[in-house]
């Protein structure tokens, strides 16, 4: 069974396993807020607790929070971060979520569960929808996208590259549970 937890959930042992494969591969480490940026463990959970916090404005960034994908044996199969808001970059490119499966672990589902997971608590955190985007050309990423109920919304080029931009709504089932109403949603 797979779980998503804080960063402040996984171990140093644990999180050196999955970056250094990242790091090893060659491509880019996606989240980029996942990287090691020269960092010992400690002063990277500090700086992911910062990342949670208004302070993170002075940086030009805004708050987030970092999570990771464990698997049944405890490894690390990816990372997904959560953007609390969004900034007028983020609004183009970016989006409120960012996520990436290491590897050795791609083409078993596991990003179509990160992000289910992630959605399922946000969903219950008050979030009613989010944007997501992904390089055109991204096409696992996009399916991901779609399967956890992504509306392409449009496809701007930034920066040189052409985008994929999805919102993503809180399901409906969830507003009924809240609500009570269980009617026809045109009454």
């Amino acid at each position: 069974m797979l779980c998503l937890v804080r960063f402040e959930e996984i171990s140093e042992t644990q999180y050196e396993d999955y970056i250094t494969e990242w790091e090893l591969s060659g491509e880019d480490i996606i989240p980029s807020a996942s990287k090691r940026r020269d960092r010992t463990f400690t002063q990277l959970q500090e700086s992911w607790r910062m990342e949670e916090t208004d302070a993170i404005f002075a940086y030009g960034f805004v708050p987030s929070t970092l999570f990771f994908l464990i698997d049944e044996q405890n490894k690390v199969c990816g990372a997904i971060h959560l953007r609390h808001e969004l900034n007028e970059r983020l609004k183009q490119n970016g989006g409120h979520i960012g996520y990436g499966i290491r590897p050795s672990e791609r083409h078993k589902g596991y990003g179509t569960e990160m992000l289910s997971l992630l959605l399922e608590k946000i969903w219950v955190d008050g979030y009613e929808r989010v944007l997501i985007t992904c390089d055109d050309d991204n096409i696992a990423s996009a399916k991901t996208i779609a399967k956890n109920g992504g509306i392409l919304f449009d496809k701007p080029m930034f920066e040189g590259i052409l985008t994929r931009r999805y919102w993503i709504n809180k399901p409906l089932k969830n507003l009924y549970e809240r609500t009570g109403h269980k009617g026809d949603v045109s009454e």
